[in-house]
């Protein structure tokens, strides 16, 4: 079993930063794929970024140029640094953990889910 912890959401601006924090806790040490998703009330969740424990990243149109998400495997964390956002870029925010290498867009592809953590982005 996994755990997974999101901080880091809050309130901000159009044009600010914020950096989501997803602390993997459990059998963390079995986890390969890391992403985190997006979701607004009413519509189903959308990923914006992916981590492989091989250093490739996946980023949905919406997020490239724009997110970065990196991992700490010595400390089991995956974080996602937003720059210039956007209003519409209000959601929560979802982490998503699977033990295997998979595609990592659908939903169901990962085992493990956090909490969810609000980002709200002013105009």
């Amino acid at each position: 079993q996994v755990e997974l912890v999101e901080s880091g959401g809050g309130l901000v601006q159009a044009g600010g930063s914020l950096r989501l924090s997803c602390a993997a806790s459990g059998r963390a040490s079995a986890v390969n794929t890391m992403a985190w998703f997006r979701q607004v009330p009413a519509e189903r969740r959308f990923v914006a970024a992916i981590s492989w424990s091989d250093n490739n990243a996946y980023y949905a149109d919406s997020a490239k140029g724009r997110f970065t998400i990196s991992r700490d495997n010595a400390e089991n964390t995956v974080y996602l640094q937003m720059n210039s956002l956007k209003p519409e870029d209000t959601a929560i925010y979802y982490c998503a953990a699977a033990p295997t290498v998979v595609d990592g867009r659908p939903p169901k592809s990962y085992d493990y889910w956090g909490q969810g953590t609000q980002v709200t982005v002013s105009s």
